[in-house]
C-alpha cells in the first residue's frame, strides 16, 4: 500500500484516539537515527508473493487454531503469538511488534536471523531506543504509521495484527489466512477493546481490496462500520 492510499485513514486514526502526528514522525525519526549506519532486512527476501500467508494474532483461540500457520506458507506473527506458536512447534518467519510485551523475543529473532518488524509510534520511543540498538539489525525492518522515509517503511495497518495482514498485502501475497484473532475477547480493556475494533475495520478494507473474504470476518461484516477516506 502506498502512503497516499493510506493516509484518510490514518488521520482518522489519528482522530480517533488523540494522537499527535508529530509524536509519530518523532519517534519514526528516532528509530531511523538508531538504524541509520545499518542495513536493514527488506522484505522482499521473506518470499511472500504468490504464497499463503498465515496472520498469527494473540487471541485466546491461537493455540486451537494453530493448524493454520502451520499449513501456511509463511507466518506472520504479532507480538507473543511468536511466542505461543513456537511452544506449539510452529515456525515463524517474522515477528510484527512495537516492542510492548516482548521485546526479548525479538532480539532473539533477529540474532537467529529471522526478521523482526519492529513499529515506532507517538508513545514508544522508550522502548525504541532501549530495545532496537540490542537487536541485530541486519533483520530489523523498522516501520511508523506516518509517512515513510528513506529508512522506515509504512505498509500499511494499525496493530500488530493488521500490519502484518497489509505488509503480507504489500509484497503479494495471494491468499491471507488467520489464527488467533478474537474480535470478542472479554478480557481485554477497554482501549484495546477499540483497538480491535479498528482492527476489523482495516482487515475489512483490505479483503475488498484484494477482493478476497477473510473467514476471519464471517458474520461479521454487517456491524463493521466503514473507514472514512478508504480507496
Amino acid at each position: 500500500m502506498e502512503f497516499h492510499t493510506w493516509e484518510p485513514v490514518y488521520e482518522g486514526l489519528l482522530a480517533a484516539f488523540g494522537y499527535p502526528r508529530d509524536g509519530d514522525e518523532r519517534a519514526r525519526d528516532r528509530l531511523g537515527e538508531l538504524l541509520a549506519d545499518a542495513e536493514t532486512y527488506h522484505p522482499d527476501r521473506l518470499g511472500l508473493d504468490g504464497r499463503t500467508v498465515a496472520i498469527a494474532g494473540a487471541g485466546p483461540s491461537l493455540e486451537a487454531e494453530a493448524d493454520r500457520a502451520a499449513e501456511a506458507d509463511r507466518v506472520l506473527a504479532a507480538s507473543t503469538a511468536v511466542d505461543r506458536l513456537q511452544s506449539v512447534g510452529v515456525t515463524v518467519d517474522a515477528m510484527v511488534t512495537d516492542l510492548d510485551k516482548n521485546p526479548e523475543t525479538g532480539r532473539s529473532l533477529t540474532e537467529s536471523g529471522t526478521p523482526v518488524f519492529a513499529h515506532a509510534h507517538g508513545d514508544n520511543v522508550p522502548a525504541v531506543e532501549r530495545h532496537v540498538p540490542t537487536y541485530d539489525a541486519d533483520f530489523v525492518v523498522p516501520t511508523t504509521q506516518a509517512a515513510p522515509t528513506g529508512a522506515v517503511h509504512n505498509f500499511g495497518g494499525f496493530t500488530d495484527g493488521d500490519r502484518a495482514a497489509f505488509t503480507a498485502d504489500h509484497f503479494g501475497a495471494a491468499e491471507l489466512v488467520f489464527a488467533g484473532w478474537d474480535f470478542e475477547d472479554p478480557d481485554v480493556p477497554p482501549a484495546k477493546r477499540e483497538k480491535l475494533r479498528w482492527a476489523e475495520r482495516l482487515l475489512h478494507w483490505l479483503e475488498r481490496r484484494r477482493d478476497e473474504r477473510f473467514a476471519v470476518l464471517d458474520g461479521r461484516r454487517g456491524d463493521i462500520s466503514p473507514l472514512a477516506g478508504a480507496q
